[in-house]
């Protein structure tokens, strides 16, 4: 099967570079804001920059025990990064391959808008209309949660 891709444009009050920092370094902060879906995340491989991998461990609530994601790029000037998914997930059972771009761009009024592109590739006979959405979800919560500690901790990721 080719290639399937969806977007999603996130408004957020919190500034573009305190976003993607909070972003980057959500397998730190995920954990705290959201304890009832992240048990635990660790960085695995790397010290942060491309080619590095981390790991986030799920509770229950979620269909799957983990994911691996591997940091592919990023652009600390222009707020834009991009990860591949590497292991756990649906990957091998719904997906044969899956990427996100998140580009944060700062907006006149002091926050931003977060544009999410996430390209997959569904193996064979799989359909993944209800995935899209539990996507699209998943990410709305995650930048969602970073926004609230931000706006309630100002000078975190300044």
């Amino acid at each position: 099967m080719s290639p399937s891709t969806w977007t999603l444009e996130i408004e957020s009050p919190a500034p573009a570079a305190r976003l993607f920092k909070a972003v980057l370094d959500w397998h730190n902060l995920a954990p705290k804001l959201l304890p009832n879906i992240v048990a635990s995340a660790v960085g695995v491989q790397g010290d942060g920059s491309v080619g590095s991998v981390r790991q986030l461990n799920f509770t229950s609530a979620m269909p799957f025990g983990y994911v691996k994601e591997r940091l592919d790029f990023v652009d600390f000037d222009k707020f834009e990064c991009k990860q591949s998914l590497v292991e756990g997930g649906d990957l091998g059972k719904k997906i044969e391959s899956a990427s996100t771009q998140f580009k944060f761009e700062q907006t006149s009024k002091g926050g931003c808008v977060c544009k999410v592109v996430t390209t997959y590739k569904p193996l064979p006979g799989v359909e993944n209309k209800d995935e899209v959405a539990k996507g699209k979800e998943a990410v709305t919560a995650t930048i969602k949660a970073a926004e609230a500690y931000l706006l309630a901790n100002p000078g975190a990721y300044a």
